[in-house]
């Protein structure tokens, strides 16, 4: 079995900083870097994508709405032009950046609130595959297992990636816990480690509610952001390695469609 490690990076902005960037990137195989909308700048995602050529960690653009007082985290209401407009502007300074130090993208994963409803939102799950697709369709487009991200990516021709969160808790339909919910965000390393490894040999996971959700992933995410995630990942890293699980680039894992 092969797996992707990915991690949401590149989320410090000017004087700010955030996330364990340099400590996560020797146990990644992908970062989504945020593009300046939810976090980041030009600066950081120079940075960031450096990092990542030294580590051999494949690069993603991670957008959001336009939303930097909120981190991207609260929903919005945008037009289906306005969403596919600021895709692609992101994901084009993000892949300017990367060329300009040697790199190409390898995918696109939408980033908070974005990502959250396009899950169920055909019409916003298709302006973004849209927008990946008419910058480069060898993109491959990130998503939840059976969500509208995942269909639309397909519908537009690109390669797609089930994405699983060892930190994150489910409800029964598979879909995330909201972060303004108790419960949203797993602290315990033990039980993020032991989620990791149950969506890689299981392909399951337990809800919030106790019941078993049937999860088929080619990635894992941990977040950057996540308290201990350097130490988080590397630990999931090796508890893969540790089941017989090849832990390599989303693009080169079996079962990418």
């Amino acid at each position: 079995m092969r797996l992707d490690l990915n991690a949401d990076v590149g989320e410090s902005f000017g004087e700010y900083k955030l996330g364990q960037d340099g400590l996560l990137m020797p146990s990644i195989t992908s970062a989504s870097i945020a593009c300046g909308f939810h976090a980041g700048d030009p600066g950081v995602m120079r940075e960031t994508i450096a990092l990542a050529q030294q580590h051999g960690v494949t690069v993603g653009a991670h957008p959001s709405f336009p939303d930097l007082v909120g981190f991207g985290r609260r929903d919005m209401r945008a037009t289906p032009r306005e969403v596919e407009d600021f895709v692609v502007y992101q994901i084009g300074a993000l892949a300017a950046v990367a060329a300009a130090g040697g790199m190409r993208l390898q995918h696109v994963k939408a980033h908070g609130a974005l990502y959250n409803m396009a899950v169920r939102d055909a019409t916003l799950a298709d302006a973004i595959a849209r927008a990946t697709a008419s910058v480069d369709r060898s993109l491959i487009l990130f998503g939840l297992p059976g969500s509208e991200l995942i269909a639309a990516g397909k519908r537009a021709g690109l390669r797609t990636a089930r994405e699983g969160f060892a930190d994150r808790a489910y409800r029964p339909d598979g879909t995330l816990v909201r972060r303004s919910e108790p419960g949203a965000v797993i602290e315990d390393q033990e039980s993020v480690v032991n989620r990791a490894i149950s969506m890689a040999r299981d392909r399951a996971v337990n809800a919030i509610d106790g019941s078993r959700v049937a999860l088929e992933v080619e990635t894992i995410c941990v977040h950057g952001d996540t308290p201990g995630a350097a130490a988080l990942a590397s630990r999931i890293r090796k508890a893969l390695i540790d089941a017989g699980v090849s832990v390599l680039p989303v693009g080169a894992a079996s079962g990418v469609s």
